[in-house]
């Protein structure tokens, strides 16, 4: 019943949102009123021309909403995709070198070093955050303040409830941008990659489906294990690829702590570890580097390394070749289908044999994003 309810809620929402992108009319150069992921209502006398966004890595959901270069409307961002994610900042970055060199970095937008004096100064029309973080916006001030001084805020979520929130955050950044006819175009192609998966697993008896536990960028710390995710997020991909999530079963909760001991004892049919190129901004990490840049060689040996964790060669799913990472920015990004295909392979393997998770990523570049796909962006233990 849990595991229906949550299919239903994922084509609910596509099925909601699909009525909005209908009913939208063609982006024009008059007053505009959208409805963010807050539930806020926002009025633009025109469209934006100039855009700060409250994280980088937002980036993954404007290339492919964009026909023209990407940057074009954004002045500046948090400089968390050069940080967390610089194999996919090179890609952009040699693609649009003048515009990436330009960008500001006006810092965390939920912290003190953010500069609303910067975003005036800069002429920003819009301010896009992320839902996820409205409570600390909001407590801060920052909304009232940037209202106050004639700049708009925008939610949307690609993170928290990312599998119900992406078609209409999508759609909102594609009014927002001028582009919902390509907004429609990508929101058709990101639900039929999501059937490939929902359409199987739908059929799949609750009492058949394995235990998976997933660890949230392992080796980020690596004293610590472990944290993962309850049903949000990467639990929620599990859910949907046709597998129980561990860390649900202990709370309802985005960000849930898992101790070895549990882990050991509840000794999941899978585990999938969270890893991207983090040791050029965090050089102690024993993650595994996937991304644009990913060595399978490297993260071969880095895969095995953390298996060799005290206590993970004990778990079955090391035993067994059940161990996997994936690319953990799917976990903030709409390109999230590719995570659960792959997942759903792993768990399913006779299932989704015909399924080509390779070349669904590789479509995904050719025709939405201004670069080639490299690299690797999982990985199973050998």
């Amino acid at each position: 019943m849990f595991l229906g309810t949550k299919i239903c809620g994922f084509l609910g929402a596509i099925t909601a949102s699909a009525i909005v992108i209908a009913q939208a009319s063609e982006a024009q150069a008059e007053a505009l009123t959208v409805t963010d992921i807050a539930g806020r209502q926002v009025t633009f006398a025109e469209l934006p021309e100039k855009i700060v966004l409250g994280e980088g890595r937002m980036m993954y959901s404007i290339a492919p909403l964009t026909t023209r270069n990407p940057f074009e409307k954004i002045v500046g961002w948090k400089d968390d995709l050069v940080l967390y994610d610089p194999d996919a900042f090179r890609k952009f970055e040699a693609a649009f070198p003048a515009d990436t060199a330009r960008l500001i970095n006006f810092g965390n937008p939920y912290a003190g070093d953010f500069s609303i004096e910067a975003v005036l100064e800069a002429d920003t029309d819009l301010v896009l955050l992320d839902v996820g973080n409205l409570f600390k916006a909001e407590e801060t001030g920052l909304v009232e303040k940037l209202g106050a001084a004639g700049v708009n805020v925008a939610f949307v979520d690609f993170r928290r409830n990312a599998t119900e929130n992406t078609v209409p955050s999508l759609l909102l950044m594609g009014r927002i941008l001028g582009e919902e006819k390509r907004a429609a175009e990508f929101i058709d192609f990101y639900i039929a990659q999501m059937r490939k998966v929902t359409n199987v697993v739908d059929g799949i008896p609750a009492e058949d489906r394995p235990l998976v536990a997933i660890e949230n960028a392992a080796g980020w710390q690596n004293d610590f294990c472990c944290w993962s995710f309850g049903p949000y997020n990467f639990g929620r991909f599990v859910e949907l690829a046709g597998g129980v999530n561990y860390a649900s079963t202990l709370a309802n909760a985005y960000s849930v702590d898992i101790s070895l001991e549990g882990l050991l004892e509840a000794d999941p049919d899978h585990l999938i570890g969270t890893g991207a190129n983090w040791i050029e901004s965090r050089p102690e990490v024993s993650s595994i580097l996937l991304g644009y840049e990913g060595d399978p060689v490297v993260n071969a040996e880095k895969l095995q390394a953390l298996a060799a964790r005290t206590g993970f060669a004990e778990l079955r799913a090391v035993k067994e070749g059940n161990m996997h990472s994936i690319y953990h920015q799917f976990y903030n990004s709409p390109y999230h289908f590719i995570a659960v295909q792959q997942i759903a392979k792993w768990l399913y393997p006779d299932d989704f044999e015909d399924l080509d998770v390779d070349a669904n990523f590789k479509e995904l570049h050719d025709r939405f994003l201004p670069f080639e796909a490299s690299g690797q962006f999982w990985a199973t233990l050998k």
